[in-house]
């Protein structure tokens, strides 16, 4: 849903206040998002009346495998740096694409409606003939894939790490490694939202 915002007219809070407008925003961004939503989910969008401020706000139901949920959009997301960098992008993206948009690739062509496809393209063209695979350690590797990925010294890179502060590195070290679960925790609840290079 947050993905099909990128493409929807921005709220301020003027068309916040008005019912038809969030009516019909409600209704169009509800049409986006089933059309990229497989059978085994269903999305209802409604703008609900916010009586303490005055405010229609988004109501977002989800029927997904049998369960329903309820999501609201906040009046603090509409106000939050998140939605700014939504509506930003938005506005970039904007009559970007025309009606007969494609993605070319040597031979290969594709009609696109939106970027999304159009990567999402190219990582399946980019993945043809590789394999990827993941390890714990290097000691997992066969001998020809440590030298090919790591040991080479025409392709390796040695970088080189220094502690400004052993003090700092080491309460951090024990926190995420030790064997206190707690402190790590909050540690996670309190920075998860500031990541910004996450491997999963």
């Amino acid at each position: 849903m947050l993905e099909q915002m990128i493409y929807m007219p921005s709220l301020s809070e003027a068309s916040l206040k008005d019912e038809a407008a969030m009516t019909q925003w409600c209704e169009t961004l509800g049409k986006r998002v089933d059309a990229i939503t497989d059978a085994t989910q269903a999305f209802t969008i409604t703008a609900q009346r916010d009586e303490e401020r005055g405010l229609y706000l988004p109501r977002v139901q989800v029927l997904a495998h049998g369960v329903p949920r309820e999501y609201r959009v906040t009046l603090d997301f509409l106000q939050s740096p998140d939605y700014q960098k939504i509506k930003a992008l938005g506005e970039t993206l904007e009559g970007l694409l025309a009606d007969d948009a494609y993605i070319q690739r040597g031979e290969s062509q594709r009609p696109i409606r939106h970027f999304a496809e159009a990567l999402d393209w190219l990582m399946v063209q980019a993945r043809r003939g590789t394999s990827f695979q993941r390890y714990k350690g290097l000691g997992e590797m066969n001998a020809d894939q440590l030298w090919e990925t790591t040991m080479d010294p025409e392709s390796r890179r040695m970088l080189q790490v220094t502690i400004e502060d052993a003090i700092a590195a080491d309460q951090i070290f024990t926190c995420l490694m030790g064997d206190d679960v707690d402190p790590r925790r909050q540690f996670i609840e309190s920075n998860a939202l500031q990541v910004s290079n996450l491997d999963v």
